[in-house]
């Protein structure tokens, strides 16, 4: 391992295949192992877990000693031990003999994490371990003139992660996007210029439905785009939607939306990781009714898995998927995302949320019962002659109406009229624009909307 890589490794933190020891110790045989049993990795002697230096001495002796470490876990693993600056580098490749086990058991790797495994996972996580996941796999026709420097950008602003000038080979490389100078899915799912392009089946609606039935679309929005900006836009679209009430503490305003939105982003966040990314024409759905929230990913539980440990046991198809989620601080250490939606939804007072399987994994949140929310109610959308397009939805029709009848409208009139946020009504405006169904006539204040023929 070269001086940069080392750099990069400790700038960007422990995670699925990196961790950090301050010395050694004989317990190192379950990190192997847990490499091993996973996607392989670097296990780092002489650092703290917060990255700074502490720093180990290579000897002869020691490294005889991490080599028959990793020689006595059975099947036997191969390392590779060396030494750059004041840190110990060992090398372990993912094994082609799992599971593997040590003398206390077997290990595997969950996000930045070694976790021992029972026997249920054991069975579920080795059941086809020869299988080359989707996440892994090349993309077709793909270069790395396709990816997007400023997706890595936002991602390491958002991870925490100062990557200087480091090449964008060298930062997909350690993350484990790239093999032989190609990058996988994984790379294209967070960091492609256009990812609908080589993943189409990638992506996420958003659905917003009048009453309790799938058949009155309020308002619909597709995010064809990569995994955080649709874990960004899900949450976007959910606090634009979903009731919020104020409660005074103290001489402080608190305002308080329906559904913890901690839940919400936990179910989210989990429909991303968990989904089966390799089923073409699917997407994750987001669907909001007057009576509760669905989101739904294809592929039901992973397979092997028994129902019964169903929110118990942690098993990941998409374990590379779910590093980076980690990396992004949207997912903790350990995988206990159903019990933490269940605690949060206890804790406000509401149902807990209901989960199905059968191909499709869907949760689904209850909206407590109560006043209506602040969008307006459904009423007529046009006054003949007025007719919108037939392809917008309910609140692109209703901004559209509104400029229609009065060109010179602004946006905060159109808001209160409405009965909506301000940011929203930029935002559908910018989309009728996009559509070019709508388009601005002069700058300044006494300038009007046009309507587009």
């Amino acid at each position: 391992m070269d001086a940069e890589q080392l750099k990069l490794f400790l700038r960007e933190g422990e995670g699925l295949t990196v961790e950090f020891k301050e010395k050694f110790s004989s317990r190192i045989d379950e990190d192997i192992v847990a490499f091993a049993n996973t996607k392989g990795g670097t296990l780092l002697l002489g650092v703290r877990d917060n990255g700074t230096i502490a720093g180990e001495r290579l000897t002869n002796d020691l490294k005889g000693k991490i080599n028959s470490i990793a020689r006595n876990c059975k099947p036997s693993i191969s390392v590779e031990v060396s030494k750059s600056d004041n840190i110990i580098v060992i090398e372990v490749p993912e094994g082609a003999e799992k599971p593997y086990s040590c003398g206390s058991g077997y290990y595997r790797r969950l996000n930045g994490n070694t976790q021992k495994m029972n026997h249920d996972e054991i069975r579920v996580m080795f059941r086809e371990s020869d299988v080359l996941s989707f996440e892994e796999k090349p993309v077709k026709r793909f270069s790395f003139d396709d990816i997007s420097r400023a997706k890595i950008l936002k991602f390491t602003k958002e991870a925490g992660i100062r990557i200087g000038k480091t090449s964008t080979e060298d930062f997909l490389r350690s993350l484990n996007t790239t093999d032989d100078g190609r990058v996988k899915n994984l790379g294209a799912l967070f960091f492609a210029k256009e990812v609908h392009k080589f993943l189409p089946q990638a992506q996420m609606t958003l659905l917003v439905f009048k009453g309790t039935e799938k058949f009155h679309i309020f308002d619909r929005r597709d995010v064809k785009d990569d995994l955080l900006t649709q874990f960004n836009e899900a949450i976007r679209f959910l606090e634009r939607h979903l009731n919020v009430r104020s409660e005074i503490k103290g001489v402080n305003r608190e305002d308080i939306i329906e559904i913890p939105l901690e839940a919400l982003r936990e179910a989210i966040v989990n429909a991303l990781m968990h989904r089966d990314y390799s089923i073409a024409g699917s997407q994750i759905s987001i669907e909001i009714y007057d009576d509760r929230i669905e989101i739904l990913n294809p592929g039901g539980l992973p397979s092997g898995l028994p129902k019964k440990a169903f929110g118990t046991m942690s098993v990941r198809r998409n374990e590379l998927i779910s590093d980076l989620f980690f990396r992004l601080r949207k997912v903790e250490r350990v995988g206990m995302g159903i019990k933490r939606m269940r605690k949060v939804m206890k804790a406000a007072g509401l149902k807990e949320p209901e989960f199905e399987t059968n191909g499709f994994f869907r949760a689904l949140f209850h909206r407590p019962i109560g006043p209506a929310k602040a969008t307006p109610p459904i009423t007529p959308l046009v006054s003949p002659p007025i007719t919108p397009p037939v392809e917008l939805t309910e609140l692109e029709a209703k901004i559209y109406v509104e400029i229609a009848k009065n060109p010179k409208i602004s946006r905060n009139q159109i808001a209160k009229a409405l009965n909506i946020k301000l940011d929203t009504v930029k935002e559908y405006i910018g989309r009728l624009k996009e559509k070019h169904l709508l388009r601005r006539v002069g700058k300044t204040k006494a300038g009007r909307w046009e309507i587009v023929k």
